[in-house]
């Protein structure tokens, strides 16, 4: 209701929605952002909008965080760790799959791959290897929100994640295609009545699973992100959280590069 009194109350529709207070009960899951009402003024979107965007804790020290894994690696067992993780042990580094490519990390921290080193993929592949317990996955799927401690934070990963990625496969056709083919991911049978399901491991033992609705009989198109009931044992929230949302930065930029 806060989120309702913001708005001009005319059903405009413009949104997409049919109502203002549909609009509204969006924006509180997280499934649409506050300035996609045309009619909100600039001040009052980033009055009441601009906290959702703000930098992480763990982002704002990101450096900090790096450092501190860096010192514990260099105390680690990467050959045990390699077996742990589900990676490999080859000239004194533990390699890992990530996203169908290898990074590695040696025995003073540091890390090693083909392709660019973004944030989002460090700092979790650190966690996994430090603290992940190595469990197989057990197939079976939960939400964000199921996780422990991924209730308070859903709304900003469905904002961040689910809802950016949505607004891709809405636009790029191509996408789950491609993440088949470049990301070393499986379309596998229909989850949860899914038209498109895709299992990407951006970690070895932590699986993501990107389920898409298509748009049907005036009804809008939806998307999902699950993970196996393992992720809480394999990496903490944090971690997964910034899995999820880097994926949806990737995802995005993959679009403005080949889908327009």
């Amino acid at each position: 209701m806060e989120i309702f009194k913001l708005l001009d109350r005319s059903n405009c529709r413009a949104c997409g929605h049919k109502t203002c207070l549909a609009f509204a009960g969006a924006v509180f899951k997280g499934e649409r952002s506050l300035d996609e009402c045309p009619k909100l003024g600039a001040e009052t979107i980033q009055r009441y909008a601009g906290h959702a965007d703000a930098p992480s804790i763990v982002e704002q020290k990101y450096d900090e965080y790096i450092q501190r894994a860096k010192d514990e690696i260099a105390g680690l067992d990467l050959a045990a760790a390699a077996e742990r993780t589900g990676g490999r042990f080859a000239e004194g580094r533990l390699i890992l799959k990530v996203l169908g490519k290898d990074f590695s990390v040696d025995t003073k921290g540091a890390l090693h791959t083909d392709i660019h080193v973004n944030p989002w993929v460090a700092l979790p592949f650190y966690s996994y290897v430090l603290y992940g317990k190595g469990l197989p996955p057990a197939g079976n799927w939960m939400s964000f929100r199921e996780l422990k401690e991924g209730k308070d934070r859903y709304p900003l990963f469905r904002k961040r994640c689910e809802a950016a990625i949505k607004r891709v496969a809405d636009r790029y056709p191509d996408l789950f295609e491609d993440m088949v083919n470049l990301f070393a991911g499986k379309q596998v049978d229909a989850q949860f009545a899914a038209d498109i399901s895709v299992v990407l491991h951006p970690l070895p033992r932590v699986p993501i699973m990107v389920c898409y609705w298509l748009p049907d009989d005036g009804l809008l198109s939806g998307l999902n992100i699950f993970f196996d009931q393992t992720a809480n044992d394999n990496l903490d929230i944090g971690s997964v959280f910034s899995l999820g949302a880097g994926l949806a930065q990737m995802f995005e930029r993959l679009a403005q590069r080949h889908g327009a």
